[in-house]
């Protein structure tokens, strides 16, 4: 207010502070709203203005919020010339810093509204991937995009998607979108939505999310009044679609996100349903971690003469990922787990279970020994879901258990650990879930342990990694057998026994092989590791 003492700033801090203050308002505060008048501060022989910011709004009009004295150092006043160089070279350091992301971001041609918004996400430097691609789609070009978890894909597409529609801005037509984006699960239409609101705060633009498991009555009010991104799983979308409630034949981008997962997921034959709704004149945009032979084949029908931006996975050679092997008999994981847990520099914890079951039981047992823990799979209700990864992401809990359907869909700051307490079946997932750490160019460390049944499953993520994980053989619980019949397995499996595909049950292993393994300290000849679970 008027009468609290006024604040010494410099003047790249007003326009910081500017635009932290429209970041938060629906409308923005003009320059024209700043009242200046000059005053003299004494301590610090300094010329100085006054100024306060005026806000507008139904009650009152340019009501002063704030003062705050903005000071400029002149030779001519100054008790020490030197100190006036001194500080408005310190001056002009802290402007480049604070503003190199505009210039980053102004060459790849991202409007000044966009630019204002990565401030506030403090955003500093287009990745890789948003360096090759933002240019290609602002230049109106089909894109097939392939880069690794966390290297930022969705501002790859976000960004100049948003600049686009507000460059061709028309008003929706009531229940219909003018751009589509297709995410495989729940948690990551979520992220990706608030990618979109985030970096369009400015622009004022429709953004909506659908997705199942919540009520459809709140997404078809807000579909009724048009929007100008959709963000949405392809079966929800689906039944909007078979009850008229959207309509897709005005969409003029369409992005498929994480594209591999859904050929995961078996959503292929949706997205061609999707696909044939759609308008024949739109720019496509794929986007993957990975890409398999139908991932190709589907971007062959879906996209016109693509531009293909791929980025070489760093997960091999990435040293800021620090993975270890951790070989272990299975009735001793939850003790190493525990192990591992007392170690209070490990604070921020994700561990990946093969099954939901798996993932209960664990969470119930760190549970028992007073870990904050919770559960993240696809038995449990949207809200419960979403609580989980707020908890987490605020600090609340110290540990999330999940099932591989979160490899994708977390997007938490600060994970300094990732556990694979059971190796994935699929060695594409294992790149996805040690994904989850070392983000934004931070540090991080990936264990997994490794039981004689996973034997098999290890071989195939290092074929795929191209080398051989790091053993750890000091950690308490070692197995030396296990350790033994994995470099036993190395090579000698038969190829269908390692194709990533869980083998038929009663087919696990016979003869020598079986006297070995048992011998080894794994499961009894014959018994299906987690035969009788559900699979996440």
């Amino acid at each position: 207010m008027i009468g609290r003492e006024p604040k010494r700033v410099d003047w790249w801090q007003v326009q910081e502070y500017i635009h932290r203050v429209e970041s938060k308002k629906r409308y923005p505060v003009f320059h024209s709203a700043i009242v200046f008048k000059d005053c003299w501060d004494e301590r610090a022989t300094t010329h100085c203005r006054m100024f306060c910011f005026t806000e507008a709004d139904s009650k009152s009009q340019n009501t002063p919020i704030n003062w705050v004295c903005l000071t400029f150092l002149t030779p001519e006043r100054s008790e020490d010339p030197g100190t006036s160089r001194a500080a408005a070279s310190t001056h002009t350091t802290r402007f480049k810093r604070n503003h190199m992301n505009r210039d980053n971001f102004n060459t790849l041609g991202i409007i000044e509204p966009i630019q204002r918004a990565l401030s506030t996400e403090n955003i500093s430097d287009p990745t890789p991937v948003q360096q090759q691609a933002i240019p290609l789609v602002l230049g109106g070009y089909d894109v097939m995009g392939c880069a690794q978890t966390g290297s930022g894909k969705t501002a790859a597409y976000a960004l100049p998607v948003l600049q686009i529609l507000l460059k061709t801005r028309t008003s929706p037509v009531r229940g219909s979108t003018r751009s589509l984006v297709l995410a495989p699960t729940r948690e990551l239409a979520d992220q990706i939505s608030g990618c979109f609101s985030s970096f369009g705060r400015h622009l004022g633009l429709r953004i909506a999310v659908v997705y199942g498991g919540v009520s459809r009555n709140t997404q078809i009010s807000i579909l009724s009044r048009g929007v100008d991104v959709l963000v949405a799983t392809p079966g929800r979308l689906l039944d909007l679609m078979g009850d008229r409630k959207i309509l897709l034949g005005r969409a003029e981008i369409v992005v498929l996100d994480e594209a591999d997962r859904m050929l995961d997921m078996g959503f292929i034959p949706d997205i061609k349903r999707i696909a044939a709704e759609l308008p024949a004149r739109r720019q496509t945009l794929l986007f993957s971690a990975t890409l398999p032979p139908m991932i190709l084949e589907l971007a062959a029908n879906f996209l016109k003469q693509p531009r293909h931006v791929e980025i070489a996975s760093s997960t091999r050679e990435d040293p800021k990922i620090e993975q270890k092997l951790l070989f272990v008999n299975r009735e001793k994981k939850n003790a190493l787990l525990m192990r591992l847990l007392a170690d209070r520099e490990i604070s921020r914890v994700l561990v990946f279970t093969r099954t939901k079951y798996k993932a209960n039981d664990l969470c119930r047992q760190l549970s028992l020994k007073r870990v904050k823990t919770d559960v993240l799979h696809s038995d449990k209700t949207q809200t419960a879901r979403q609580k989980a990864l707020q908890s987490f992401h605020a600090g609340y809990i110290r540990v999330l258990v999940a099932t591989d359907i979160a490899a994708r869909g977390i997007d938490v700051d600060d994970i300094d650990h990732v556990i694979n307490y059971e190796l994935p079946i699929e060695p594409e997932l294992y790149i996805h879930r040690i994904g989850r750490t070392a983000r934004a160019g931070k540090q991080g460390t990936a264990l997994s342990f490794c039981d004689a049944s996973e034997v098999k499953y290890l071989r195939q993520i290092e074929k795929t990694l191209k080398k051989q994980l790091p053993v750890w053989k000091e950690q308490p619980f070692h197995s030396p057998g296990v350790a033994a019949l994995g470099k036993s397995f190395a090579g000698k499996l038969h190829p269908d026994r390692v194709s990533g595909h869980r083998p038929s049950k009663g087919k696990r292993y016979s003869g020598k092989m079986a006297i070995e393994r048992q011998s080894r300290g794994g499961l009894s000849a014959g018994k299906s590791p987690g035969g009788n679970q559900k699979t996440a």
